[in-house]
């Protein structure tokens, strides 16, 4: 995702309708204030001095040495005992508020390594374009009745802002198994600026008034990094554009940013996030200014959730000031980089052809960069000289390679040390990239989430039968004595966690299909790359990711075991509550 703080962010949510689901959650922060846990209270709740002790259920730990537990004790937003109920119970120093779980399941709340809380904000108030199971965009004609609808419903933001806004189509899943085009939109309206924003957020369409608006018309040069797609004539753009084209439209088009709107969008998306069980959550790519505006949030206590925020090393170097420390739930985790872009929107950097390249492309197609190889290898000596960590969006097999390169040369350059790069998505790394991220201590986070919305894709399409087996290969991984964290890169899909425990753990696709059966992993290391393994990438694994005394009481309440179902069964489970230091920040309706 690049867009993520892009400022028609901020411009567009200010007066739009939240979805009911955000209701809800807005809502459930709203109960954090009159009832510590679902079982507890107003009068237990608002007694701030006495230790909260959680039985009742089962206790899933994460810890190795102690797997599992019959109770554990809280005081003061930390975890003070962990292990049976008497030998708990007997660590309180004074009055103690009890929960039942009444069977529902316990363990460390969610650690998001790599996502967008800002672009799930405004995902949540724009058209709901996602195809089934999360949207209705299945069809050009069902993309074009929803824009309506919301055109419909939504008068002012238009008067006011002077664009609509659509986000999650994807032409995968399309019945015409195409991107819209300009001509398309233009049947919705042709007077309005419209945008629609791909699913992948690395591609958008526009219709002719907003495409005359971004100057993009006939014979408009393909930028650095980016390309608009073409009629037939080979000149006029048909709508579709690429990287960094749709950036520099979205930018024109919608630029004009409301602070105080935006600053409500970030409170959304991380109320969003904390309805999946997420209690530290990721903006994974800070474009200028975002940093500040989130900061503004945690001052304005606007966030319930710890937010680590990563700015562009390209355009928002001033802003990158690492802290280990969080101030009202913020801090700057360190520096973002992106080499390519999207394999599902075949713009990511390939070694080998597509399987099937885009329209109007060569046999010989392979994606391309965003960057040069030159700006990579300087962004990470860059990182390396200031002792930042630094997370790189690499995609396509060649995009890693240059990352290899990259993390190598720096190396060399600046000796080892405890720096935690990490390689965001690598989703095509080849099995001999593996030992190099692993000797150069380079940490993937792997996007297995992908198996089920795109593997269908990815075989049919995108790479091939062979290639598509390997995608986010965990499992290698694995073998290598590596470890991975899992993500969403929502809003690329919704910030689902029991998406991606199951994605990770089944590989099974829309259609059924077990994608990679190799690349499987069991429930147990699943959910450590959702947890402790995301505290580790985070350099925080002393105070988050596993139940144990000392650490924050940061946890999640599943409503079954997710060790004691079978794997195809893990995405029956539901997210009850969301606890952070505590405190109920989320609580199922």
């Amino acid at each position: 995702m690049c867009i993520a703080c892009s400022p028609f962010a901020g411009a567009l949510a200010k007066a739009i309708s939240r979805r009911r689901v955000l209701k809800q959650t807005i809502a459930g922060i709203a109960l954090a204030g009159t009832a510590r846990s679902f079982l507890c209270s107003p009068a237990q709740a608002a007694t701030e001095s006495v230790d909260t002790l959680y039985v009742g259920g089962p206790i899933v730990t994460i810890n190795d040495s102690q797997p599992s537990a019959e109770a554990v004790l809280v005081r003061g937003g930390r975890i003070v005992a962990v292990g049976s109920r008497a030998e708990v119970e007997s660590q309180a120093t004074g009055l103690i508020t009890t929960v039942n779980l009444m069977g529902k399941t316990m363990l460390p709340g969610f650690v998001d390594p790599h996502g967008h809380v800002v672009m799930v904000g405004l995902q949540a108030l724009a058209a709901n374009l996602l195809p089934a199971p999360d949207g209705e965009g299945n069809s050009i004609p069902a993309l074009q009745r929803i824009l309506r609808d919301w055109i419909a419903r939504n008068s002012e933001v238009i008067n006011r802002y002077g664009v609509i806004v659509g986000f999650g189509y994807d032409d995968s899943q399309l019945e015409e198994q195409r991107h819209p085009t300009r001509a398309d939109l233009d049947a919705v309206s042709p007077a309005t600026p419209i945008l629609i924003v791909h699913q992948s957020g690395h591609l958008g369409v526009l219709n002719s008034k907003a495409l005359e608006d971004a100057g993009l018309m006939k014979g408009a040069p393909n930028p650095p990094g980016g390309a608009l797609r073409r009629e037939a004539d080979g000149e006029t753009p048909n709508g579709v554009c690429e990287e960094a084209a749709f950036f520099g439209a979205a930018g024109k088009l919608l630029g004009r940013l409301d602070a105080q709107a935006y600053l409500e969008m970030i409170k959304a998306g991380a109320a969003f996030y904390a309805s999946f069980g997420y209690t530290t959550v990721q903006e994974g790519r800070a474009m200028p200014g975002s940093a500040t505006m989130l900061a503004r949030a945690g001052e304005a206590g606007l966030l319930d959730v710890d937010v680590v925020v990563y700015p562009d090393i390209f355009q928002s170097i001033g802003e990158i000031a690492p802290s280990r420390d969080y101030k009202n739930r913020v801090r700057i985790g360190g520096a973002k980089a992106t080499i390519d872009g999207s394999p599902q929107g075949k713009t990511a950097f390939l070694s080998q052809p597509y399987y099937k390249p885009p329209e109007g492309q060569r046999p010989d197609y392979r994606g391309y960069a965003a960057i040069t190889k030159e700006q990579i290898v300087d962004a990470v000596d860059l990182a390396f000289a200031n002792g930042w960590q630094i997370l790189t969006h690499a995609n396509g097999d060649a995009a890693v390679d240059w990352l290899i390169e990259a993390v190598g040369t720096a190396t060399a350059k600046h000796g080892p040390g405890d720096r935690r790069a990490v390689l965001v998505h690598g989703q095509t790394a080849r099995l001999d990239q593996l030992p190099k991220l692993k000797e150069l201590a380079v940490l993937p986070s792997f996007f297995p989430m992908h198996t089920y919305y795109w593997g269908d894709w990815h075989r049919s399409s995108v790479l091939g039968p062979e290639r598509a087996e390997r995608i986010s290969p965990c499992n290698s991984a694995r073998k290598l004595g590596m470890i991975f964290t899992s993500h969403h890169d929502a809003p690329v899909a919704n910030p689902d966690a029991i998406r991606v425990l199951s994605a990770t753990v089944t590989r099974v696709t829309r259609s059924g299909y077990v994608l990679g059966p190799e690349e499987r992993v069991d429930t147990l290391t699943a959910l450590k790359a959702m947890t402790i393994w995301p505290a580790i990438q985070y350099f925080e694994e002393a105070s988050k990711g596993t139940i144990e005394t000392g650490k924050l009481a940061d946890f999640v309440i599943l409503s079954a075991n997710p060790l004691a179902v079978k794997p195809e069964e893990l995405i029956t489970l539901k997210v009850v509550e969301t606890i952070k230091e505590g405190k109920s920040v989320y609580r199922a309706a």
